[in-house]
């Protein structure tokens, strides 16, 4: 599939809301996204860009970028950020939320709803590959959502189909220049040695994962909606907080289910497989009027209060 194609069976529910904001970097995917987009929806269309403040080429991208949005009679919305990450934090992830800050950010203040991403199919199955490395569950593996809303902004991701390699013929073929990132090159990334080194070794050894993968995905991604719905529901028996002997009533498995939505929904917390498993556990245990409940969860603590399980972060 071509950039075009991806754009002109775009079509999310609900509709776009004009203009569309086109989170550009002047890298290949955001340059091909922003051309096909200004084409396809002439007048409508605001560049978004976000400086990170960490590379010194930074300056560098900020210029070609205008000078790509001034060939083309686009507007340009630019973003200074401070995308450093602090010790023990990953840099990639870092960057990641500081982009998505700003980018919504600079959607709300042009008045824009709708921000449209450049992430591809290789991007895709880099991610599912480093949530396989970390053993994540369902989210994880559901890897990236073709839509999602974060800070008041909606964000899309319309060439999920579309390989790096066609993205990048489809600029060659029309003699469009693109900046290269020079940390792309970095190995000391785990992403980057997925991209240089696993997907070419897959590439010869599957020639069509990232169809198959991506069906896969798409098949995670339906489960995981339905296991959130399940969670709801059972969420909505049991209460909240939730009653011990309700959710002693559930299923095992259920119950793990109910209680990771729960602490995730409604106190932000996110527990381990062990903590999750010791949990359980305990709740299995509460069979007397006395017994007590309290062990380490995500950033807090489980503990019973009462008929009812409660979590708090001291």
């Amino acid at each position: 599939m071509t950039v075009a194609d991806a754009i002109a069976a775009f079509a999310p529910d609900p509709p776009l809301v004009f203009p569309l904001g086109i989170a550009f970097s002047g890298g290949a995917d955001s340059t091909a996204l922003l051309l096909t987009a200004a084409r396809r929806w002439p007048g409508q269309v605001v560049a978004l860009h976000v400086h990170h403040g960490i590379q010194a080429a930074a300056d560098g991208f900020v210029d070609h970028c205008r000078r790509v949005c001034s060939a083309l009679q686009l507007p340009l919305k630019v973003a200074h950020v401070d995308g450093r990450h602090v010790p023990g934090d990953s840099p990639e992830d870092a960057a990641r939320k500081a982009r998505y800050v700003a980018l919504a950010d600079l959607a709300q203040q042009a008045g824009i709803h709708d921000v449209l991403l450049g992430q591809h199919a290789d991007d895709q199955i880099e991610t599912l590959l480093l949530a396989l490395s970390r053993g994540a569950g369902l989210p994880g593996l559901s890897a990236m959502p073709a839509r999602f809303e974060r800070h008041g902004a909606t964000f899309h991701r319309p060439l999920l189909d579309v390989s790096a390699a066609e993205i990048r013929s489809g600029l060659a073929a029309q003699g469009v220049a693109f900046l290269t990132d020079p940390s792309n090159a970095n190995t000391a990334f785990t992403r980057n040695r997925i991209r240089l080194e696993i997907l070419p070794a897959l590439e010869a050894a599957f020639p069509q994962f990232r169809a198959t993968f991506g069906r896969s995905i798409r098949h995670i991604a339906q489960a995981q909606t339905l296991l959130q719905s399940l969670a709801e529901e059972d969420l909505a028996r049991v209460g909240n907080p939730p009653a011990i002997q309700a959710l002693q009533a559930l299923p095992r498995d259920r119950q793990a289910n109910a209680l990771r939505h729960w602490l995730k929904t409604v106190h932000g917390a996110m527990p381990s497989a062990a903590q999750l498993g010791e949990l359980l556990d305990q709740i299995a245990a509460c069979t007397t009027r006395g017994h007590a409940l309290h062990i380490k969860v995500g950033s807090g603590f489980a503990e019973r209060r009462g008929a009812h399980l409660a979590w708090y972060n001291p």
